[in-house]
């Protein structure tokens, strides 16, 4: 019996073990990421909000069915650089490194920051700024910019949590003539990007598979001490 007892348990920890494993990535659910800039950025803000060059932390500190909230602080996080709107956005192929991509500037001046994608998504972080910049920057870079009414810029400097206001922010998309477009004309939404990769992502049929081979272990297992205790009879 000694012996069917620790069959027994190494088929239930195996179980465990391959019921457990998809989960070990969920406390990265904020993507906190720490960068270093070697030169000014510009992010959302009021009017153009610059970072100077340096270390900040980049983290999502809510996340709703159609945005995300990104928050910028200091290396220590003692300090909120910015709480920035966010519509997630699709790469084709992920990376192993953070990813963070700029919207075409002027000669000379910083570059403002459009995405970034955490190491291993293919969905990242598309910015949002505030209506009266991101007209200017769509005309510099000829191409269009998520937008949020501009009266709510100083939200977005506030060093609370995520105020009401973020949350339901209107959201559009301004061509580089200064139309307002939607955004699925520019980004599509997040479910259909989804059910288009879909396909080609890794799915659960390998652990379906592999817990099927232990199950089949387990009843072969069964099987063996049966026959052993029967002819022992």
């Amino acid at each position: 019996m000694n012996r069917f007892k620790l069959m027994i348990t190494m088929m239930f920890l195996s179980l465990v073990a391959l019921a457990v494993s998809p989960a070990v990535k969920a406390d990265e659910h904020d993507k906190k990421t720490i960068l270093t800039f070697s030169q000014t950025i510009e992010v959302p803000g009021v009017g153009q909000q610059f970072l100077p060059a340096g270390t900040y932390v980049f983290k999502i500190v809510d996340s709703l069915s159609d945005r995300d909230i990104v928050q910028i602080t200091s290396k220590d996080g003692l300090h909120v650089f910015a709480t920035i709107l966010a519509i997630a956005n699709y790469r084709l192929k992920p990376t192993s490194k953070t990813v963070m991509t700029f919207r075409e500037r002027a000669s000379g001046q910083p570059e403002a920051v459009r995405a970034w994608f955490y190491p291993g998504n293919t969905f990242g972080e598309e910015f949002v700024y505030p209506k009266a910049r991101a007209i200017e920057i769509a005309k510099v870079a000829q191409q269009p910019v998520l937008a949020m009414p501009t009266e709510l810029a100083p939200e977005i400097v506030k060093s609370e949590p995520p105020t009401q206001a973020l949350r339901a922010a209107p959201i559009v998309a301004v061509t580089p003539k200064g139309e307002e477009v939607e955004v699925a004309q520019v980004i599509p939404p997040k479910t259909e990007l989804a059910q288009a990769e879909l396909p080609k992502t890794a799915s659960s049929l390998p652990l379906l598979g592999l817990m099927g081979l232990l199950a089949l272990g387990l009843g072969f297992g069964f099987s063996l001490i049966s026959k052993r205790d029967a002819s022992t009879l």
